[in-house]
């Protein structure tokens, strides 16, 4: 009577160990399925942000930046902050903003010793509003890196931007003509 009670218990647990496994793959699956519709569709995944729900992707093409469903204009944007538990510890401000918008410049300092248990958050301000991209409390520096992936991704893009506004601003160097 024991050993079939044992061998009932072992069957339940394969059983049990199956259903994950199906449920795993399952899901492996769907994620895939949805990067291989990102890229047909000219995204590139940037950071996947675990979420309560499960992942949220942050995702960009040519011209804009997107938080699972909320596309951000990249032409639009002109400031970004890196949030820990809401108060900036980097931000980066366009150079075509920097007018309108007090604040201050920096870069995202590398914190060796880690946080554990902060929220991390990138701040993504436009003409439109602000976008909050929470990239979570996750201990051993999940959400930092998260956070320092959104934030350089965006931080790269406008200063690239940046960079084209400064070479269309400068007024063209006279030509050389040859001598006739």
């Amino acid at each position: 009577m024991r050993d079939l009670i044992a061998g009932l218990i072992a069957l339940g647990l394969i059983l049990f160990a199956l259903g994950l496994a199906s449920t795993l793959r399952f899901h492996r699956l769907s994620r895939d399925r949805e990067r291989r519709e990102l890229l047909a569709a000219g995204r590139t995944v940037l950071a996947e942000i675990p979420t309560s729900d499960g992942l949220t992707l942050f995702t960009a093409d040519a011209d804009h930046f997107y938080s699972g469903d909320t596309a951000i204009a990249k032409n639009d944007i002109r400031v970004v902050k890196v949030l820990i538990n809401g108060s900036p510890i980097a931000s980066y401000i366009a150079r075509r903003s920097r007018s309108e918008a007090p604040g201050h410049s920096g870069s995202f300092a590398d914190r060796p010793e880690g946080i554990a248990h902060d929220r991390w958050d990138v701040l993504v301000r436009t003409r439109a509003g602000d976008t909050l991209v929470g990239c979570g409390s996750i201990r051993e520096r999940v959400s930092q890196e998260l956070a320092r992936s959104v934030f350089d991704a965006v931080k790269a893009d406008m200063e690239n931007r940046d960079a084209k506004a400064d070479a269309n601003d400068r007024p063209p160097t006279a030509a050389t003509t040859p001598a006739l």
